[in-house]
């Protein structure tokens, strides 16, 4: 089905009143998707030069991350550079390619300071996970404060994690209001709600979570905190983005998606631009629109760039994980 023409193709999603019956309308039949999803890899073959376009477009597309308990400001930084310069000179020279760089850094909060100021005139946004992540059971106010700290420190981005109960209870509303004040307390950063899919038990919850968030105002919604024991998969990963459809098609807003955590080659890279190419359209291949969660994905990436531009596949030590 083609994407209808959005009547707000370039403004933000504002949001809508809830509406409880077009949540309770979507249901999603597991089989049936899980077959979709395992045709995805197979309806397109790229290959040569088209899959080393397809994985810049992938590193373009990158919230490069950590979010480990071990994190330094020297770390960050490392990240940070490594951001700004996701593919080594040599090949960038081989492959024709003047500048590079990811979407976004993802780190906690504490770090956010470090990553504004070694960022600094790169142009690369800042992303802080929020609400208490990877739980998000810290009351209301204080995960709303964090959002507001995160804002005043530099952050463009908070990825906040939803409050799985309010889902796996069907509390609908009472999610709706607590990401309708998330939305607010972002201000002018972007909102990207993070599900924690694997934790939300069925694809109709996924699909009806999606469908509140996007109509409490989120920006982008998001597979996972990378946490969980299943984190994105390319079921959930569909579910998903037909909720974004749907939404589309009813309000004409554009949001975003991001899937994040396990997503660790360049395979399984290509396979989620396929996804978004083959579900919403070209328009979701940028990260305007479409980011990949991935702290180690870039090496593997970096790996099979080397490959095409020199025929042969280097050692990983030559392309050490940021």
């Amino acid at each position: 089905m083609a994407l209808a023409r959005f009547e707000a193709y370039d403004l933000r999603n504002p949001g809508t009143e809830l509406d409880l019956d077009w949540v309770a309308s979507a249901r999603i039949n597991r089989p049936a998707a899980e077959r979709r999803a395992a045709t995805l890899g197979g309806r397109r073959t790229v290959k040569k030069q088209w899959q080393a376009r397809w994985l810049v477009q992938a590193i373009r597309c990158m919230d490069l991350t950590t979010l480990s308990g071990d994190d330094t400001p020297g770390t960050v930084v490392r990240l940070c550079h490594k951001a700004m310069h996701p593919v080594r000179h040599d090949l960038m020279t081989a492959l024709g390619l003047e500048s590079l760089k990811v979407g976004a850094v993802c780190v906690y909060h504490r770090f956010v300071p470090t990553c504004v100021k070694a960022l600094e005139g790169s142009g690369i946004p800042v992303a802080a996970v929020s609400t208490a992540f990877p739980h998000g059971f810290a009351p209301l106010a204080t995960r709303l404060q964090e959002i507001r700290e995160s804002v005043a420190a530099g952050a463009h981005e908070i990825d906040v994690v939803l409050d799985r109960s309010l889902v796996l209870t069907g509390e609908w509303q009472a999610l709706y209001d607590e990401v309708r004040q998330m939305r607010e307390a972002c201000g002018a950063a972007h909102l990207k709600t993070i599900l924690a899919t694997g934790e939300l038990g069925t694809l109709t919850n996924v699909a009806r979570a999606s469908l509140v968030c996007m109509m409490a105002g989120a920006d982008f919604i998001k597979t996972s905190t990378g946490k969980e024991p299943v984190n994105a998969t390319l079921p959930v990963g569909l579910t998903m983005v037909r909720a974004i459809r749907e939404f589309g098609e009813r309000t004409g807003f554009r949001v975003g998606f991001k899937p994040a955590g396990g997503i660790r080659t360049a395979k399984q890279s290509l396979d989620w631009l396929i996804l978004m190419k083959e579900e919403l359209g070209d328009a979701w291949l940028e990260p305007k629109l479409f980011r990949l969660g991935a702290s180690s994905l870039l090496t593997d990436i970096e790996r099979q760039l080397e490959h095409f531009a020199t025929g042969r596949y280097s050692a990983e030590f030559r392309h050490p994980s940021p």
